[in-house]
């Protein structure tokens, strides 16, 4: 396992203790996963604002999930690139002949205690569907979906438990969106 913010055993002790605290001071609270061992993709959803970034890195150092997430290329350049990787970054080669759901799958047959967290909506902006990427890695790679919900009006992070893909998208995403149905993001006019 490569050091990471997440495994680092003082800051991660430190980031902990903040992360309680700043979310006892907010009135936000976590509700954490079963207890499941990785590998899976977790979805934090909604986002709608950047807010929900740092909510979302609170729940996981409270919940003491060790989790990577994809940046394009340009965020790890020599200097950058170590702190983007230790803080759990996963470099995206755009211009490499595999796609991006390809290059992950192979990150998840690399690593067998992967956990990748990833924003289905793939912005902050209104949308008006998710983007299926982490349907696909997750179903191609074999691995669950972390069911994370960010819900601002019930001031809640929770982490809804799993679902396993079938394969047949069209089937599968309205069972994932109801878990999603009543949740209102922080910028609630930026939600599907």
């Amino acid at each position: 396992m490569k050091a990471s913010v997440f495994n680092t055993p003082i800051i991660k002790s430190v980031c902990r203790g903040l992360s309680i605290f700043g979310l006892y001071l907010s009135g936000w609270k976590v509700i954490p996963p079963p207890d499941i061992k990785p590998p899976y993709v977790v979805i934090g959803a909604p986002h709608t604002s950047n807010w929900d970034f740092l909510l979302m890195l609170a729940a996981v150092f409270l919940t003491k999930i060790d989790v990577k997430w994809m940046g394009k290329n340009s965020l790890f350049p020599p200097v950058l690139g170590l702190i983007s990787r230790w803080f759990g970054g996963i470099p995206i080669d755009r211009k490499q002949s595999l796609n991006v759901v390809t290059q992950m799958v192979n990150e998840f047959k690399s690593n067998q205690s992967l956990s990748l967290i990833i924003a289905p909506e793939g912005t902050r902006k209104k949308v008006s569907q998710w983007k299926s990427g982490f349907y696909h890695i997750a179903h191609q790679a074999g691995v669950p979906i972390m069911l994370g919900v960010i819900d601002a009006e019930a001031k809640e992070i929770r982490f809804a438990g799993f679902f396993t893909p079938s394969g047949n998208y069209d089937q599968d995403f309205p069972l994932i969106l109801k878990h999603y149905e009543e949740s209102k993001g922080i910028v609630a006019k930026n939600g599907l």
